[in-house]
């Protein structure tokens, strides 16, 4: 099994908004950077963990935890002119983008805050808490997700 942090802004998704979807599962589309992308489409499997990070938000950090429950497939919204994700070089038969389903699993207890995640010695090598890292899916260590659902307990 791999672990996950995928981050949305609240304002467009948010953990909410997933909790009140149909099964409480929804596709994450929208990925439009190559890294975040082959991570999605090549690493990311069925039963996965995934963190739901809010972003670009009064306080940005971990709001939650879903599941991958399925695996990549092509991104539609990049074939429909009239969404924002469109890119006119890919198409069905040669699509560019990929998404997976994830379904809500719960909320945090607590939003464990990015500024809480830096402080912590043991996240260090955690790509989240770099600096210049701006990707909307990372990868988490299994030590590192272990310690943050410790983290989630303490206040």
């Amino acid at each position: 099994m791999n672990y996950w942090l995928m981050k949305s802004e609240p304002n467009a998704f948010s953990i909410d908004d997933l909790e009140k979807m149909p099964q409480q599962t929804e596709h994450w589309d929208g990925v439009r950077n190559y890294q975040a992308r082959n991570m999605m489409r090549d690493q990311m499997k069925l039963g996965d963990q995934v963190f739901f990070y809010h972003s670009n938000c009064d306080t940005p950090g971990i709001v939650g935890l879903m599941e991958v429950v399925r695996e990549s497939y092509p991104d539609h919204t990049a074939f429909d002119p009239e969404s924002k994700y469109f890119d006119p070089k890919s198409s069905p038969e040669k699509p560019r983008w990929f998404m997976v389903d994830i379904k809500y699993t719960r909320h945090t207890r607590r939003v464990l805050s990015l500024a809480e995640l830096k402080a912590q010695e043991l996240l260090e090598n955690m790509p989240l808490v770099r600096k210049g890292n701006r990707l909307s899916i990372m990868p988490v260590a299994k030590d590192e997700w272990d310690y943050i659902l410790r983290l989630e307990g303490q206040e």
